[in-house]
């Protein structure tokens, strides 16, 4: 992966915070293994009191939140903590039932190999889904989540049998130009590729409030693999 430069990433600065658009890919704290880039090492190369506010999993794009000074950093965790703030992510699955202010409360326990599952000794997990767009075959959903558990929107998702796109951990699909265009035609000797390489899973936005109580309405735009998918989605 080639070096990403935080700059290019803002989305929104004032004295306190700093948030930007983290491409899928990247962990958001330091990696065990030093040579790996993250977030928070490109973010204190440009600001040395600089962090990060909540967490976004390594394939997951979209907002992130940064605290540019302790009081602010206290200040985000509060509302963290309390569940005060807003995050909503936007989710490209399998199906075209819709869904409105659907609501999965299914406790999820965290596997020693990394993955989460459904677990009634697990923690209190949960989830609100609505249905933003429907396709021929898939449909786009806004996920809004109550609580912050790992892996929590991809499982929940796929437990109400809405798997995301790509999501092959937890019975996601991928999905390819042939399997959505009528007499579609590959190049001879060529493999066609998905549509999109990752969990079609993006944070789209998070309202949080400022130190001095100013509610902040932070947005970050889709990535480019995810307004491909979303396009010709549309168009097919």
């Amino acid at each position: 992966m080639k070096k990403v430069k935080f700059d290019e990433l803002i989305v929104f600065e004032n004295d306190n915070y700093v948030a930007i658009n983290k491409p899928y890919g990247i962990s958001t704290l330091e990696d065990r293994d030093q040579t790996k880039q993250s977030i928070l090492k490109i973010a204190k190369e440009n600001y040395s009191d600089i962090q990060v506010c909540h967490r976004l999993d390594k394939e997951t794009s979209g907002l992130l939140l940064l605290a540019k000074n302790s009081e602010a950093y206290r200040n985000a965790a509060m509302q963290f903590e309390n569940r005060e703030t807003v995050k909503i992510y936007h989710a490209f699955v399998e199906g075209t039932q819709k869904l409105d202010n659907k609501l999965v409360d299914l406790p999820i326990m965290a596997m020693k190999d990394g993955n989460v599952k459904i677990d009634k000794e697990g923690k209190e997990s949960a989830t609100i889904f609505n249905t933003l767009e429907v396709f021929h075959k898939h449909s786009l959903i806004a996920c809004l989540p109550i609580t912050g558990r790992m892996h929590q929107i991809r499982i929940h998702l796929a437990s109400i049998k809405r798997p995301i796109v790509a999501d092959k951990l937890y019975g996601g699909n991928d999905v390819f130009l042939s399997g959505l265009k009528r007499h579609f035609n590959l190049k001879k000797d060529t493999e066609e590729q998905p549509l999109i390489k990752r969990v079609a899973l993006h944070a789209q936005s998070l309202t949080i409030k400022d130190v001095n109580g100013t509610s902040l309405e932070l947005i970050a735009p889709y990535p480019k693999d995810m307004a491909v998918l979303k396009r010709q989605l549309e168009m097919n």
